[in-house]
């Protein structure tokens, strides 16, 4: 390794003006409800006049839970974090002396507060829904099947001629089901979806005590709220035709081709994606777009991959004005490209991920977005050209100057560097004690589990 690690810090002070001053912007900015409304229904994949009624309900009433699920104050939501976070970091630390004092076999492995809200709880299969208490960031009030039963996957197969009528034992019929539910799978297994897989509201897909493989097409979340999806490999997305698959038990329509994401988040809130690994899908990684928002993606190991996390689809949709996202404990790893994230209008909390590598950006945007990247570590690749983590897409200058993108306590290895805007107005607030991040230096440690893990019943995950 070339280079010698680089610390950034700026006052905190001066980051809170930044971000009262994007909101501001923002707002003003924000058209009337009736000609956003149009430009998002306008984004909606119905594929015939058909379907439109159904689909036009479907966004109504999911642009509802959006609107309820926006964070009046998103500075508070990061402190709220970064708090957790440092208390959750001081307490293992206690717990590790004194186990040492004692000669203990050591305290519960979890490194981060949403791990050890869980994981250091070795009944955690008969308690499976303890999850539903840990999430954090903007996606915190995802509690997905909490109110629902368990359901298991016992049947891996998702045959065409069951898209309209999935079979009980398998993914495709636990997903469409109108109630909450818990979903885990009965034994290792991996589901090849043969088109994509519509996920309903108020469910968790649950890989743990299975090592659970979903590949073929994508797992689309549209227009929905309260979603958990945590544990799984997803891989080998690829494009899919259409045709008539059922997405609800109420309904079934026509379908355009899917993208080949691997997670497509389209209109919805309070999705908490966690402990996925993720690789070599045909589009995105993850793509949150079409006015979501209240999202969190936590512990996820994301390698071999070009396009890997889009939030934001187009500089026309001012929809995605009011999207939040925390980005949080990731491990970015090798083989990745660019888009880790790649964001547009929306308000995006980048926080304690730890970046391998990028081969020609890690955090990028266009049309203004506020990025507060805190805590995390990046490690550029040997190529001097190679060397900046961020990008501004298609937009100059004297246009991007005035964009709030912070820099905090971030660790930058190997000549990588993070190239700041906002201003430079150092105005004072009575708000001086903005709760600051875990620095980069400890990334490695709070992202050491990322990624699925590989829990079996009976013992501590």
């Amino acid at each position: 390794m070339a280079g010698s690690a680089v610390v950034m810090r700026s006052p905190l002070s001066i980051l809170f003006f930044y971000i009262l001053a994007a909101m501001a912007a923002t707002a003003a900015a924000t058209q009337t409800d009736d000609a956003v409304d149009k430009a998002y229904s306008e984004l909606v994949n119905v594929t015939s006049n058909q379907e439109y009624p159904y689909w036009a309900e479907r966004t109504e009433v999911a642009h509802a839970y959006n609107r309820a699920a926006v964070a009046s104050d998103p500075v508070a939501v990061m402190e709220s974090f970064n708090d957790r976070v440092r208390r959750a970091t001081a307490a293992t630390s206690t717990r590790s002396r004194r186990s040492l004092a004692h000669k203990a076999q050591g305290p519960c492995m979890a490194t981060n507060p949403i791990d050890q809200c869980w994981r250091c709880h070795g009944d955690w299969a008969r308690n499976r829904k303890r999850l539903a208490k840990c999430a954090m960031g903007f996606g915190h009030r995802a509690t997905g099947g909490l109110a629902g039963s368990i359901y298991v996957v016992t049947d891996p197969h998702d045959d065409p001629a069951n898209l309209v009528e999935p079979k009980k034992g398998t993914l495709r019929y636990a997903v469409i089901q109108d109630r909450p539910l818990w979903i885990t799978f009965a034994r290792d297994m991996v589901i090849d979806l043969c088109r994509e897989l519509i996920v309903t509201s108020d469910k968790t897909i649950d890989g743990r005590g299975a090592q659970v493989h979903i590949t073929g097409a994508q797992i689309t979340l549209q227009n929905v709220h309260n979603v958990i999806l945590h544990n799984l490999h997803i891989h080998d997305a690829a494009p899919r035709g259409g045709g008539a698959i059922r997405d609800s038990i109420h309904h079934s329509g026509v379908r355009g081709e899917s993208d080949g994401d691997g997670i497509s988040v389209m209109g919805s809130s309070d999705i908490w994606i966690d402990h996925v690994s993720m690789r070599s899908c045909a589009d995105g990684l993850i793509d949150v777009v079409d006015g979501s928002t209240a999202v969190t993606i936590s512990n996820g190991h994301f390698t071999q991959h070009d396009h890997v996390m889009l939030f934001g689809a187009s500089d026309t949709a001012v929809k995605d004005k009011m999207m939040q996202v925390t980005v949080a404990f990731n491990h970015f790893g090798k083989g990745l490209v660019q888009r880790m994230p790649r964001c547009r209008f929306g308000f995006f909390h980048v926080v304690n991920n730890d970046y391998t590598q990028w081969l020609m950006y890690a955090i990028g945007g266009s049309q203004n977005p506020t990025i507060i990247s805190q805590g995390n570590r990046f490690r550029a690749v040997d190529d001097r050209n190679i060397k900046e983590v961020t990008k501004r897409e298609y937009t100059p200058y004297n246009q991007y100057k005035d964009w709030v993108w912070k820099s905090q306590d971030d660790l930058f290895l190997n000549g990588a560097f993070f190239n700041q805007s906002g201003g430079q107005n150092e105005r004072s607030f009575d708000r001086l004690d903005l709760i600051q991040a875990k620095g980069g230096q400890y990334a490695e440690s709070l992202t050491r589990y990322a990624g699925a893990l590989n829990c079996r019943v009976g013992k501590k995950c």
